[in-house]
C-alpha cells in the first residue's frame, strides 16, 4: 500500500474560537474556514468532529466516508462521537478542544486515521484503550503499528484527575495506551499546558475567572 503523509495542525487564540459558545455560528465557521485554508486544507474536504455529554456513554465511535466531507464546515454537523475514523486520504477531521486531549492516531501499515477526544469522562471509561479496540475490531489493526500524537491539554496542576490519583490527562491517557499494547516509542505528547499557555483557550481557567474569554482551539488531521 502506498504510504501517505500525515498532516497535523493546531489552532491558537489568534485564530479565534473554533466553536460557537455565544450563538454566533457564522463567526466560528469563518474561523474554522480561515484556519483550514491557512494550512492548505480545503474546507469541503473537512469534517467537524463534534460530541455531546448527554447520556452515560463516552466511548462512541464512527467511521466516516466521503459523504461526511463538509459536515460542520459547509453545513450542519451530523457527527456526535468521541472518536471518528477516516480511511481515505484527503479527508480532514477538525476537533475543537477546551482542555481535553485531541489524539491523532495513525495506522502505519494500513493508513487509517482516527481522531479521538480523550477527556475526563472518556478516560474514566478507559477511552484510551476503547478507541484502540474499535480499530482492532473493525480494521484488524495491530496496536504496535499505531502512532499517537496527543494535543496540548490542561496539566495536573490546574486540572488534576481525581479518579487517577490527581495525575494529568496526558498521564492517564498514556497509561491506557501502553496497557493496550501501543509502543512507548509511538506516543508523542505535546508539552503544552493549555491551562497556563495563553496562546490556547482553556475552558477550565475561564470558569475559574482566570481568562477573560472562553473559546475552543482545534486540532485538524489529514492523510495526504
Amino acid at each position: 500500500m502506498k504510504k501517505v503523509k500525515l498532516l497535523i495542525a493546531t489552532s491558537s487564540v489568534s485564530d479565534g474560537s473554533m466553536k460557537s459558545l455565544d450563538g454566533d455560528q457564522e463567526a466560528a465557521r469563518k474561523n474554522r474556514v480561515a484556519f483550514l485554508q491557512n494550512n492548505h486544507i480545503h474546507p469541503d474536504d473537512t469534517t467537524l468532529h463534534t460530541l455531546s455529554y448527554g447520556g452515560d456513554n463516552y466511548c462512541r465511535y464512527q467511521t466516516l466516508d466521503d459523504n461526511s466531507k463538509g459536515d460542520g464546515i459547509l453545513r450542519g454537523s451530523t457527527i456526535d462521537a468521541d472518536a471518528v475514523v477516516v480511511t481515505n486520504p484527503n479527508h480532514a477531521v477538525l476537533l475543537p478542544l477546551g482542555d481535553c486531549i485531541g489524539a491523532v492516531i495513525h495506522d502505519l501499515s494500513k493508513n487509517i486515521l482516527m481522531v479521538s477526544h480523550l477527556g475526563r469522562h472518556n478516560l474514566v471509561q478507559h477511552g484510551g484503550a476503547q478507541c484502540i479496540q474499535y480499530l482492532v475490531d473493525n480494521f484488524d489493526v495491530n496496536p504496535n503499528d499505531l502512532t499517537f500524537w496527543l494535543s496540548p491539554a490542561a496539566g495536573k496542576e490546574n486540572y488534576p484527575l481525581h479518579a487517577f490519583d490527581n495525575r494529568s490527562l496526558h498521564d492517564a491517557a498514556t497509561e491506557q495506551l501502553l496497557a493496550a499494547g501501543v509502543s512507548p516509542d509511538n506516543i508523542t505528547a505535546s508539552p503544552i499546558d493549555s491551562s497556563t499557555d495563553l496562546n490556547y483557550f482553556s475552558h477550565s481557567q475561564f470558569l475559574k475567572g482566570n481568562r477573560d474569554n472562553d473559546g475552543r482551539f482545534a486540532v485538524v488531521a489529514m492523510l495526504r
